[in-house]
């Protein structure tokens, strides 16, 4: 009788990278933890299923703080996939692993055991017409030509983001450039998510609950009563949110 030794099919391992909020927190951090819990009070659910980095670069704290810190998150419900900028000797097996800046990646294929088998060299191609070539063309944009509903987000890393529409209370909008609603903004609206601090926020009927931008935000209540229910634009200097009517 022989044994016949199948080859199993290898793992397919994935690169991806995905978008998520990245908290830095400040010293003391019980003060830090009430504004926090003042923002979630105020916009609820903005940490609802959402992964967060938690970015610790440059505090002055030791393993023990940095452990209650993610400890006293994880009870408001905050759910920390990754630690940025902590040191190795704050980190481990009972904390979320250290993260560094996401960047696209490849798709990897597991390694094979025994030797590869040779591959035959392709016939060379021959009497083909010149194709010129296309260049290639990026999309600094993206246009929702519906209105976006309660519990919807919409994550555009790369650029500008327009709805043609309204924004739902409890819907989300997430843009690395600024943000366009063609209609009411009631839900959220982060623009510059990925550093531009020059992102402003558009919307023809100002109701948000909350807007940001570059990480900068104001909630409802912060915001200005004669600007709500008309069209407006949000902008920032230095780290203060200023709001204008349009027209």
């Amino acid at each position: 009788m022989t044994d016949v030794l199948t080859q199993p099919r290898p793992i397919r391992l994935k690169g991806r990278s995905f978008l998520a909020l990245a908290l830095t927190p400040e010293l003391p951090f019980a003060d830090w933890l009430r504004r926090l819990d003042d923002l979630a009070a105020r916009s609820a659910g903005f940490f609802l299923r959402r992964p967060v980095v938690l970015d610790v670069e440059g505090l002055d704290i030791d393993r023990a703080e940095l452990r209650e810190l993610v400890d006293q998150l994880n009870a408001r419900n905050v759910r920390v996939m990754g630690i940025e900028g902590a040191r190795s000797s704050l980190l481990g097996p009972d904390m979320p692993p250290a993260m560094t800046d996401g960047r696209p990646a490849a798709d990897i294929e597991a390694p094979e055991s025994g030797p590869a088998e040779p591959v035959e060299a392709a016939e060379p191609v021959r009497n083909v017409a010149p194709v010129a070539a296309t260049p290639v063309q990026t999309t600094p944009s993206l246009v929702v030509s519906r209105p976006v509903r309660s519990g919807q987000s919409i994550f555009f890393p790369e650029g500008d983001v327009t709805i043609i529409g309204s924004v739902a209370s409890g819907a989300e909008i997430v843009a690395g450039g600024s943000i366009h609603v063609y209609g009411p903004l009631r839900g959220r609206a982060l623009a510059g998510s990925t550093g531009n601090a020059s992102a402003r926020i558009f919307c023809r009927k100002l109701e948000a609950e909350l807007i940001a931008i570059d990480g900068f935000y104001k909630t409802a209540d912060d915001m200005e009563a004669d600007l709500r229910g008309k069209p407006g634009q949000v902008w920032l200097e230095g780290e203060t949110i200023r709001a204008a009517t349009l027209g």
